[in-house]
């Protein structure tokens, strides 16, 4: 099926990303309406890259050359039902290809928090939800089509191009402009999503494990959690009264104190589709004003309780500038350069307030105070990292680096960024 829609001018193409913390610097904006329209556009240009909804808040995906916005193309969701697959425009938000497929009978595995974002920059970057059993969104993808540097059209699939496939998936958008994404299929289900109040720290890990997507919320300012965000099974046995020593919260709440719950998923026990539990937010609705930043860092999830540890250290320069902390499972999977490559992974979310000044020293301090477990951090979110020491904690780094030299010989989608984390 397709989508209606409008066709739109080079000047709908966003100039910053979400947060407002990046404008992008590009000579040239473009919103191609065929993909025919984007393989000359491709073709003819020496620098490039696409942007999506643009909710990394780093500038990964900037580029002093032509910026491009797949929305204009057919928005496409064919669903195949003999292989429990379904085929994505790729600028599609998720919150959109959630919804019909669920009128289909159809779900996702997983959601990120926000529905709002698209698919391929959710996939390019291994953003994730939460749930020890389930891999970050960028797993459930069987397929890719994407437009090369020379201006091919290229399709690629986990069933006949292995390894370098799995190289491909979170690919930064550095090796092509994706296109169209197939997804992995699970019938459709429902949750009842509960809030819980005031966790003990030694509970963390029972809890992250107590239901089918679990996220923790903290502000580093007393020993104990604030709040768990349980989505369950709508079969699984509700929380307890005292369930591991926690309350129930009496009204729906919002993750950042102050901020209208109006704006969250239903709470309370309430029976709901997958797509409106698993992400905290609602897709009619904007989750915040944007004014932050994010940091995010995935470590192995045996390193969760030492990691805590580490960071109390630094919880007073932590809490000044912090909105929210969240805490997360994901689990392992294969993909080159995935934050989750071959470990489980504990991850620590970070939402700061939106000021860099004061944001970047604490984030130096969280960084080496996790160094010792080898933090991946989140490709979208802001980063210190020294380029060599990141380079070391992915064993496929060098396999990438020779595949993007491979696919984008004369650097077409490299930006400055990239440049310092994958140097040619």
């Amino acid at each position: 099926m397709t989508v209606q829609g409008q066709d739109a001018t080079a000047a709908d193409v966003p100039r910053r990303n979400w947060a407002g913390n990046v404008r992008y610097s590009a000579r040239a904006f473009h919103r191609p309406t065929s993909t025919d329209d984007l393989r000359r556009l491709v073709a003819a240009s020496d620098r490039i890259r696409a942007v999506g909804t643009g909710h990394s808040f780093n500038r990964f995906g900037d580029t002093d050359g032509d910026l491009v916005t797949l929305a204009g193309l057919p928005p496409e969701i064919d669903v195949d039902p003999e292989r429990r697959r379904v085929t994505v425009a790729a600028a599609l938000r998720y919150g959109d290809v959630a919804r019909h497929l669920h009128t289909q009978g159809y779900a996702l595995a997983n959601l990120a928090s926000l529905p709002h974002i698209s698919v391929a920059g959710a996939v390019a970057t291994a953003t994730h939800g939460s749930g020890r059993t389930h891999g970050n969104l960028a797993t459930s993808v069987a397929a890719l089509e994407l437009v090369t540097a020379d201006g091919d059209l290229l399709n690629v699939d986990r069933d006949t191009d292995g390894d370098t496939f799995t190289g491909m998936v979170v690919g930064l958008g550095a090796l092509g402009l994706v296109t169209r994404v197939t997804l992995d299929l699970v019938p459709a289900f429902e949750l009842r999503q509960y809030v819980r109040l005031d966790l003990a720290r030694e509970a963390l890990d029972e809890a992250l494990g107590s239901a089918y997507s679990v996220s923790v919320f903290t502000d580093w300012r007393t020993p104990r959690l604030r709040e768990v965000w349980r989505k369950q099974a709508v079969d699984q046995t509700p929380p307890e009264v005292d369930w591991l020593g926690t309350t129930a919260a009496a009204e729906p709440r919002h993750p950042v104190l102050g901020m209208p719950a109006e704006n969250c998923t239903p709470q309370l026990g309430v029976p709901g589709p997958w797509h409106e539990r698993l992400p905290h937010f609602k897709l009619g609705f904007t989750p915040s004003s944007g004014d932050e930043l994010q940091s995010e860092y995935h470590l192995p999830r045996s390193a969760a309780t030492e990691a805590l540890a580490a960071l109390d250290e630094v919880a007073h320069l932590i809490a000044p500038v912090l909105q929210v902390c969240e805490l997360r499972t994901v689990a392992a999977d294969e993909l080159w350069l995935s934050p989750n490559h071959r470990r489980d992974s504990f991850v620590v979310h970070f939402t700061w307030i939106d000021d860099a000044t004061a944001v970047l020293p604490v984030l130096a301090a969280v960084e080496e105070r996790l160094a010792p477990f080898a933090p991946r951090p989140h490709w979208g979110k802001v980063f210190v990292t020294d380029p060599a020491e990141l380079a070391a904690r992915y064993p496929r780094y060098d396999d990438f680096t020779a595949l993007l030299t491979r696919m984008d010989p004369t650097g077409k989608f490299r930006t400055d960024l990239l440049d310092r984390y994958v140097p040619r």
